[in-house]
């Protein structure tokens, strides 16, 4: 292998020896001098008005600076509400939240007031004393009750709790209906869960009255936008407003939006002209970090005897919460994720996107494609079932064949543009899979198994993602005098190597070592633009604008370097950081040399007549998504005396277009299908029936631990996308979509003696034994 051949090589990753060492500089890391801590009043109610706010005990308490609500803040914005990140004129400006409730609760947690202190124990303490008077309202839990005719509404003031209804639709539906031998019909219901990072949410906030500059060090996933907002919401510009990401522990959707609680810290520090810090505590997280997964399907499907898709039809009911700070991005994503990779000729799904007294929906890791993924996957379950056929012998008739490559389908992403799968292969993924998990070989396994008193299961699932979502990201290469080769980026590092990735990309083009890239990001000091992380987009959209800007950078460097050696362009090379005469070893200029001639000397001409500096700045901008298949296959035992379940292989066969570093692409996967398998079997985010959460730590809201993952074999498929300069396509999210679906069809399939039908996720091991018991009360064997 070329030495300095990068791209598609396990680097190792250039983010992990200060992690290791300890020397991770996360958000509780900042500490400025004179700083303030500050603690949250949440409501504990789910709905009430609020009557009045009586802070006076808490402002006496020893070491507090101030108590603010919403009346302090008010004077200091120039928008009353959360400005909305996906805007949508269909929807009501009045449906993000206040930076602090103003007049109305709409969630247990919604932060009413903050106290600012000289620490936060003291903080805490004086919280508790503050006084609100509420008058306590009805109150909705359940998105279903919420969408019906005289429900109680979320919000006083709205007529309705549909906050907006969309229908995606194609093809002659009533016609596949009338015509088909075969239906099936479903209910799911998938529950809500949350992110739950090791790093929760955190913000610094930190005012210079000298400079009238406002700095915020955010656990966020997209600085710019956190700038944006705040500029937007405090009537600053961008002098005035500088966002900082150091290292972030994790986000997967969580810290994919500005909270109240950053425009809260922000203000309190320039009213006060002290730093000020919060940091989320665990239980906070549960109580006001948005959730996702919360939603009910009705489908029917129509197909014929050999299990070909026909259409599909029915209803989806998305939970949006309290408050809708992203619009309707999570019921869209669900709705046109239906299809899958998978030929459905008609189609019609109307959807209802409702509000209810919970913590607002978001997207978690997935966005929408798991639930999509989840409806359609049980759906062919049913299918296969119903017509007595092998459950992959149906998903192969049905998946996009390769000389339809590529496939474009009648439904347009949320941007407008057309979902088309421009290059993979489906049925030689599934079969890929299939063969690492010796599918062929399960029926023997499972019939000794049953013999032994024991029943093994397996389950089989597909899933497609969309990623690369524009509109663009940023990334500018500079050589400076140092001969360093700097690179930065709008993109946002969360965990997942993205450092490492792109730095690979821009070593590759200049022939050096992705160590010698020093790779600045999330910081809206060094570079004016960006997006941020979200969508599995950041390979694709800073990956290729890095590729770009390092191959402008390379070809300025070698005409510049051929005029200083008076040859030709094409007979120089790159290697470590010089470029050279082919074959003349040592005969050649450094980049260092090349760079300090583009920095000029006073009264002096730059050779050549070059424009100065050695730096390109590019913004890629996808024209549309780029979409990967995945297949998961999992082989399960399940003891039907304790309803458990125990995992035993997991299979993944991951199309990922070409991987940067296979390494970190497997371990973006491995953590998905992780992820998922909790969405499976684990993650249940419980509200009763008053909308009180019952689920506010981990011994009551499990997450999937090592104990109980198997070893996960990751088959990558490389399958250039014909989208974008590079050929990659995202995987961050892509290991969660078909997941859920696969570990539940592995339960039913274990326990196909005992009927028992399986139509919800999670399924922990208490509903598994209520629906065992109630199929033996019902006289099923």
């Amino acid at each position: 292998m070329n030495e300095f051949r990068q791209i598609g090589r396990p680097v190792p990753r250039l983010e992990d020896p200060p992690l290791l060492r300890g020397e991770g500089r996360f958000v509780d890391d900042i500490h400025r001098p004179f700083a303030l801590e500050a603690a949250f009043v949440r409501s504990p109610h789910a709905h009430a008005l609020i009557r009045s706010i009586d802070v006076g005990a808490a402002r006496a308490a020893p070491d507090v600076t101030a108590v603010l609500s919403f009346a302090d803040l008010a004077p200091h914005l120039t928008q009353e509400r959360l400005p909305m990140q996906f805007r949508n004129s269909a929807l009501p400006a009045d449906c993000t939240p206040h930076p602090l409730a103003k007049d109305e609760v709409a969630y247990v947690g919604e932060a009413v007031a903050v106290v600012i202190a000289r620490s936060r124990y003291a903080a805490e303490d004086a919280a508790a004393l503050v006084k609100v008077d509420y008058e306590i309202l009805p109150v909705v839990a359940d998105c279903r009750q919420a969408a019906e005719p005289g429900a109680p509404l979320a919000h006083h003031f709205r007529k309705s709790n549909v906050l907006a209804e969309l229908r995606q639709a194609y093809g002659d539906v009533d016609g596949a209906f009338a015509g088909a031998p075969h239906q099936v019909r479903l209910q799911l219901k998938q529950h809500r869960g949350g992110a739950h990072p090791i790093e929760g949410r955190g913000v610094v906030a930190s005012f210079d009255p000298d400079e009238g500059r406002l700095t915020v060090w955010s656990s966020t996933q997209l600085a710019h936008e956190v700038q944006s907002f705040l500029m937007q919401m405090l009537g600053l510009d961008e002098n005035q407003v500088r966002v900082v990401t150091p290292d972030v522990g994790g986000g997967f959707g969580s810290k994919f939006l500005m909270y109240p609680e950053e425009v809260v810290v922000a203000v309190a520090s320039r009213l006060l002209r002290r730093p000020v810090k919060w940091i989320e505590d665990r239980r906070e997280h549960f109580l006001a970090a948005i959730q996702e997964r919360d939603q009910y399907w009705e489908i029917e499907a129509a197909c014929d005897g050999d299990g070909r898709l026909l259409g599909a039809r029915g209803r989806m009911i998305n939970d949006q919460g309290a408050y809708t700070p992203q619009g309707i991005n999570l019921a869209y994503n669900a709705s046109t994720a239906f299809p899958g990779p998978y030929v459905l000729p008609a189609y019609d799904m109307r959807v209802l996107a409702v509000e209810t007294n919970k913590v607002p929906g978001a997207p978690v890791r997935g966005a929408g494609y798991p639930e999509g993924a989840f409806a359609m996957e049980r759906t062919l379950d049913a299918i296969a079932d119903r017509l007595g056929l092998e459950r992959t012998l149906v998903r192969r008739r049905n998946l996009v064949a390769p000389e339809l490559m590529p496939y474009v389908t009648p439904l347009k992403s949320r941007s407008g543009s057309a979902i088309a799968y421009d290059s993979g292969d489906f049925p030689a993924i599934m079969q890929t899979a299939l063969d690492a998990i010796d599918h062929a070989g399960f029926a023997e396994r499972q019939r000794k198994a049953r013999h032994e008193g024991r029943y093994l299961g397996i389950g089989v699932a597909n899933g497609m993602k969309g990623t690369g979502r524009g509109p663009f990201e940023s990334a500018l290469v500079r050589i400076g005098r140092s001969g360093r080769v700097s690179l930065y980026t709008g993109a946002m590092p969360m965990g997942q190597g993205i450092r490492t990735a792109l730095a690979q990309i821009c070593a590759e083009a200049l022939g050096i070592d992705p160590a010698a890239v020093a790779v600045t990001t999330g910081d809206t000091a060094t570079i004016p633009l960006g997006m941020g992380g979200f969508a599995s987009r950041q390979t694709v959209t800073a990956g290729n604008s890095t590729h770009l800007a390092a191959l402008a950078v390379r070809d300025k460097a070698l005409a510049v370097a051929a005029h200083m050696l008076e040859a030709g362009v094409e007979d120089l090379e790159l290697r470590d950081g010089r470029i050279e005469l082919r074959g003349v070893p040592g005969h050649g200029v450094s980049l260092r040399a090349v760079a300090g001639a583009l920095s000029g000397d006073p009264g002096y001409a730059i050779p050549g007549k070059f424009e100065p500096g050695l730096e390109s700045f590019q913004n890629w901008m996808p024209e549309t998504l780029t979409y990967g298949m995945a297949t998961h296959a999992v082989e399960l035992e399940v003891d039907p005396a304790t309803a458990s379940v125990r995992l035993l292989n997991y299979v993944v066969a991951n199309d990922c277009g070409r991987a940067i570093n296979p390494m970190i692409v497997e371990g973006q996967i491995v953590g998905g299908a992780v992820h998922g398998i909790g969405n499976a079997l684990f993650e249940w985010m419980g509200y009763d029936g008053d909308a009180q959460p019952v689920t506010t730590n981990f011994g009551e809201y499990l997450l999937a631990t090592a104990p109980e993952i198997p070893p996960i074999a990751v088959r990558l498929m490389e399958f250039a996308a014909h989208t974008n300069p590079l050929g990659v396509k995202g995987v961050g999210e892509a290991g969660c979509v078909p997941a859920a679906a696969a570990v539940i069809a592995a339960i039913e399939n274990a326990l196909a003696p005992f009927a028992i039908r399986i139509a919800e996720t999670p399924i922990p091991p208490a509903r598994l034994f209520a629906l065992l018991r109630a199929q033996e009360k019902s006289g099923s064997p």
